[in-house]
């Protein structure tokens, strides 16, 4: 297992300035495995597993349960009891905190209502993904590009056992995972569902194309993808609209959150299932949007992408406060300034525009564009933060 030290520091600094700290994340994306090394440097520490029957027997009444612990106390699952999060507040106020809360959950606050109503003010959320590149190094971005970011994925022994370990996933995620959120819909709607949306990875989102396909209503369909975005394995990316007479793209483009879970869905167990395949260019857009979004340390509310319906368009663009920093992902060995990125630097005033390729150089291409090596990823963007 790799040691996570940024989420370790980061996770630490926030559990000693909240009383409650919310580690998110799909499953199987290692939050347990985090939490139990990040309790380790506390002295005093108490975990429950809401999906052990013991541990949800200790805490049947909750508030006699945790009331007396000092320290960190851990409630892993905690999606499985809503019903906690009252409770949580009560504690979270009391004055001196004798205790800490670390809550880890799979799924979004949004889908988790309680936990957004109820520690209003008294929460903060920590979103973990999978393995990212400084974590695995940039000579293995190959390897992680392919098998995706979870933990068991990416160390599998073999590109083989790394695809049947995710075929897996996708199978339990849809049978049990799902209605134990309480969602009631058939798993294998959901199933065809996420594998449809998988050839749409990285396009403009068309409910109604997808309405036409299952027979059903286009909020029935809205309603399907927003769920795969609560449970954390769809990314939407929304578009940003500028004050401009060119009429612009309103709809979100749709991502499999996981490049790993994407190839799996297309069923592309190795590099040469992948190279063939037409949806190369669009995983390696997703896979770099996601490693530029996590090394920015950007907000989803900070993150557009733009385009137009004559054709301009930006992969991403990254808004904080008056900066704006721009971003195109290509996968070619050299890249080019075109029309496109011009109209998106003087229409909506970009700060800067990288070209981000899969190369080994970096320069500058013109004005405020630039040409980055994703190797040199990390070195190259991290001072925009």
């Amino acid at each position: 297992m790799l040691k996570r030290k940024n989420e370790i520091t980061t996770l630490n600094r926030l559990i000693k300035r909240y009383p409650v700290t919310a580690i998110i994340g799909a499953r199987q994306v290692g939050k347990t495995t985090l939490a139990r090394k990040i309790i380790k440097s506390f002295n005093k520490t108490h975990y429950f597993d809401l999906e052990n029957p013991e541990d949800r027997a200790r805490i049947s009444d909750p508030m006699l349960a945790f009331k007396e612990l000092k320290g960190i106390v851990v409630i892993d699952e905690i999606q499985r009891l809503p019903e906690l999060f009252p409770v949580l507040r009560v504690l979270a106020d009391r004055k001196p905190l004798p205790c800490r809360f670390l809550i880890l959950g799979s799924a979004s606050p949004e889908l988790i209502r309680e936990s957004s109503e109820s520690l209003a003010g008294r929460v903060v959320y920590h979103t973990l993904n999978g393995f990212m590149i400084d974590e695995v190094g940039r000579e293995k971005y190959k390897h992680l590009w392919l098998r995706g970011g979870f933990p068991r994925s990416f160390l599998a022994r073999s590109h083989k056992e790394s695809h049947e370990w995710r075929r897996s996933f996708i199978q339990t995620f849809v049978e049990r995972d799902i209605p134990l959120l309480g969602i009631n819909i058939r798993a294998t709607t959901l199933d065809r569902f996420w594998r449809m949306l998988s050839h749409y990875h990285g396009q403009i989102w068309n409910s109604s194309e997808f309405a036409r396909s299952f027979g059903v209503a286009d909020t029935t369909i809205r309603n399907y993808l927003d769920l795969l975005t609560s449970a954390l394995v769809v990314f939407q990316l929304q578009p940003w609209h500028e004050n401009i007479s060119k009429r612009q793209v309103k709809s979100p483009k749709v991502y499999i959150n996981d490049t790993g879970i994407l190839h799996s869905l297309l069923n592309l167990v190795d590099f040469k299932d992948l190279e063939a395949h037409p949806k190369l260019g669009a995983s390696w857009e997703g896979f770099v949007l996601h490693q530029i979004i996590r090394i920015l340390g950007a907000h989803q509310k900070e993150c557009f992408f733009w385009a137009t319906h004559a054709g301009a368009e930006l992969d991403l663009m990254v808004v904080r406060g008056r900066k704006r920093l721009g971003f195109e992902i290509k996968r070619t060995s050299t890249p080019k300034v075109t029309p496109s990125m011009r109209n998106s630097i003087s229409d909506l005033k970009l700060n800067s525009l990288d070209i981000i390729y899969p190369g080994e150089h970096c320069f500058s291409l013109g004005k405020k564009i630039r040409a980055v090596a994703f190797v040199n990823l990390l070195s190259e963007i991290k001072h925009l933060k």
